[in-house]
């Protein structure tokens, strides 16, 4: 073991044992998020719709909070029946740990998926602000615990979900869904990526977050590494010619690990902004003293040519500090 890892694991070893604790902290302290500048969310996505932001994210013990903006550096927090809660638990399965959602728009209608109870699910609505409801009370996958479910459809109208399964670990796994995308066919179930690399092995066994994108006729699949609670969480990717794989992760990765000041950063997602541009969207702990709340942020995107087989993906070191109440 070199002296950098070992650096690395007692770094991640003094952060567990000062600041253990689950996801659902995020929520502590928050009943008034607007005394926090920086926009409070862990596990952020946005979603640019009719010319508004909208960010949602893991933040409250109730549901799944949503915050909007024009430009993506100002945000405000909308008044609904639930506070800002776009999903209230009385109206999915569920009753606690609502983590990781992404929205998307499909022929009119707001599909959300997020994690309950550490289970995956979709509630419906006809607005991005919600309410986001479940016609059937009932998880994705109810067999067994998932989380971080992401949407991928691919060109040919095929869509398939990305989530991660609790086994050796935290590891990534897709299947193909069903045509109204409230379902998986679990006979396509495939394993996609694991810990694999010596980045991510400094504490414990995490592959997570997955979010995939096609550019020039290939697969791309950002993921994150190492707890959420390690300073060294980060994130990476890896290319596949196939939604199921194989995947064969960037030789260079972390291609986002520690940027600027902040530690911690990881569970992004990709998106354009109004501008035309690829963007990523990540948390990072809330100081160098504590995890939680989590704060978001984002950065620009950039494929880069150079690599014989693919294009590069890099994630600009410079990032937006979105805050609310400007």
């Amino acid at each position: 073991m070199n002296r950098m890892i070992a650096i690395s694991i007692l770094q991640s070893l003094l952060c567990f044992f000062s600041f253990v604790s689950c996801s659902a902290n995020d929520t502590e302290g928050i009943d008034d998020p607007v005394t926090y500048a920086k926009v409070p969310l862990g596990d952020p996505f946005i979603l640019l719709h009719n010319g508004t932001y909208y960010a949602y994210g893991t933040q409250s013990a109730d549901g799944i909070v949503v915050y909007t903006s024009d430009d993506m550096e100002n945000w405000r927090i909308p008044s609904l029946t639930h506070g800002n809660l776009a999903l209230y638990k009385d109206d999915v399965w569920g009753d606690r740990w609502f983590w990781a959602p992404e929205v998307y728009e499909i022929d009119g209608t707001f599909y959300m998926y997020f994690s309950a109870d550490e289970h995956t699910c979709v509630a419906t609505s006809d607005s991005p602000l919600g309410p986001f409801v479940q016609e059937n009370k009932v998880p994705i996958i109810q067999e067994e615990k998932s989380i971080d479910n992401s949407l991928f459809i691919d060109e040919d109208g095929k869509a398939y979900m990305y989530f991660v399964r609790f086994n050796d670990g935290n590891n990534v796994w897709v299947a193909e869904m069903t045509e109204d995308l409230k379902g998986v066919k679990e006979e396509t179930f495939t394993k996609c990526i694991n810990v694999s690399q010596v980045w991510e092995e400094v504490w414990p066994r995490v592959n997570e977050g997955p979010f995939v994108k096609k550019h020039n006729g290939l697969y791309y699949m950002t993921y994150s590494a190492n707890s959420f609670e390690s300073p060294m969480y980060g994130v990476g990717f890896a290319t596949s010619e196939s939604p199921y794989g194989p995947w064969v992760k960037y030789e260079g990765n972390p291609i986002l690990q520690s940027p600027g000041q902040l530690i911690g950063a990881g569970h992004s997602a990709l998106f354009y902004g109004k501008d035309g541009a690829l963007y990523k969207v990540f948390h990072a702990h809330n100081s160098a003293q504590s995890i939680h709340p989590r704060k978001m942020y984002i950065s620009k995107v950039l494929f880069k040519s150079g690599n014989k087989d693919f294009d590069v993906m890099e994630i600009e070191s410079e990032y937006i500090t979105p805050v609310i109440g400007n």
